[in-house]
């Protein structure tokens, strides 16, 4: 592995920050952080965790360009597209438009231009390390940790965030980001989309923890199924395949 080199921050804990890009992780107390209350040494924290993996992901990623599938792409229409026969599949006629909507804005592809602003931006900092390494992976760096996880995609509450090699040859049955948007039904609240929202029905999908992965394959492969499939005869041999 490449060492990791980091700026100099002047007064901020170089061993706090090495060991975050090292592993993702942090000491939550803040102890080793400059004096001051909690809110002040977790604004210093933040601030400096994040500009240190920024700038640890651009130096490895100086040769990074967008794929030419992605210039130009309205990518709300092209994620609609891909996850429609996942939601007429799964939903109401009358619920259709506003699950399929949220699931159209969902979608980031993580590239050149957006990725300085997203690990910036993301809520938590292990989200955000992990965002780092599916990055550097895409555009064939190395990534910060060899434990890192190999990943082509990860949802976070109704966010799905997007491998570049989604434009690359896969694999026949495999479409990572109807996988990825499919976890948003555990995720999303009825009543958060404007859906009728009760205690027996509180998400868009109730979902057993441990079926979760298995449901998403199974919604990736359905997706692949109808795409590739003329017919239902043709669609039956394609799962026979599967």
């Amino acid at each position: 592995m490449t060492p990791i080199t980091i700026p100099r921050m002047l007064g901020y804990p170089e061993k706090e920050i090495h060991h975050y890009l090292d592993t993702g992780e942090y000491d939550h107390s803040l102890s080793a952080w400059p004096a001051g209350d909690y809110v002040a040494r977790s604004t210093h924290a933040h601030d400096a965790l994040r500009q240190a993996l920024v700038t640890a992901v651009r130096k490895r990623t100086e040769h990074a360009v967008e794929p030419e599938a992605l210039l130009g792409l309205d990518v709300v229409a092209f994620t609609e597209a891909k996850v429609a026969p996942m939601v007429r599949g799964l939903f109401p006629r009358s619920e259709q438009q506003a699950v399929l909507e949220v699931l159209g804005r969902s979608v980031i592809f993580l590239k050149p231009s957006n990725i300085d602003a997203i690990l910036g931006e993301t809520r938590w900092h292990g989200t955000a390390w992990a965002l780092a390494n599916l990055y550097l992976v895409s555009v064939g760096a190395e990534p910060l940790s060899e434990d890192a996880p190999r990943i082509v995609g990860l949802s976070e509450e109704t966010t799905c965030y997007v491998s570049m090699e989604y434009f690359l040859p896969n694999g026949r049955f495999e479409d990572f980001m109807v996988h990825e948007a499919a976890h948003i039904f555990h995720n999303c609240k009825r009543g958060t989309i404007g859906l009728r929202q009760t205690r027996r029905r509180e998400w868009l999908l109730h979902l057993e923890f441990e079926k979760r992965e298995t449901f998403a394959h199974a919604c990736e492969a359905y997706s692949r199924i109808l795409e590739h499939g003329v017919g239902p005869a043709d669609r039956r041999r394609l799962l026979d395949e599967l």
